[in-house]
């Protein structure tokens, strides 16, 4: 049995980070229109919206749209990662924040944090984004539930729409609902 589930997992990987990997270099050679073309890009209300990593071009996209605030979910090594993406969008006068959340181990302390950084730029628009989008997804989705009231079926579809959990960030949110 043991054997069956690892190789569910590796499989389940190999999907995951091959979709990925083709998600990125797509967005990458697409011509841009707009903020909506941002690799994973998901507008959720007037002040919020995420997506997977942003280029250097796509962050002044992001700017030009109103965007007051860049929370980065995603760790400095990641493999699309901006290495000048503080001082880029500092430069665009857009606040940065980075809560580097470690793929293989998320943990209630950065959603904690993650909710004190939502909760103090509420009143400001606000662009969440990781490497895919699918880190800011269940953080977002697990926010939306449990900070603001949109049900759980409502807030898991919005994250359904980039992906479906592996086991290791099923039981992050599943730990995250019954701690809040």
């Amino acid at each position: 049995m043991k054997i069956q589930s690892v190789f569910a997992s590796l499989i389940a990987n190999i999907v995951l980070y091959g979709r990925s990997t083709w998600q990125i270099v797509a967005s990458r050679l697409s011509p841009k229109k707009g903020i909506e073309d941002i690799l994973n890009y998901r507008y959720i209300s007037d002040k919020l919206a995420t997506s997977g990593q942003p280029t250097a071009a796509e962050l002044e996209l992001i700017s030009q749209a109103g965007y007051k605030t860049i929370l980065n979910l995603a760790p400095p090594t990641a493999s699309n990662a901006l290495p000048e993406e503080q001082a880029i969008a500092t430069s665009l006068g857009m606040d940065y924040i980075n809560i580097p959340v470690v793929w293989d181990n998320p943990t209630l302390e950065d959603f904690t944090r993650f909710c004190d950084v939502m909760k103090a730029h509420k009143d400001r628009p606000i662009f969440v984004h990781c490497a895919m989008n699918m880190r800011v997804s269940a953080f977002v989705c697990l926010y939306r539930h449990l900070m603001m009231g949109v049900s759980a079926s409502e807030a898991y579809a919005t994250m359904a729409t980039v992906w479906r959990p592996n086991p290791t960030w099923q039981k992050f949110i599943e730990t995250a609902i019954a701690s809040y």
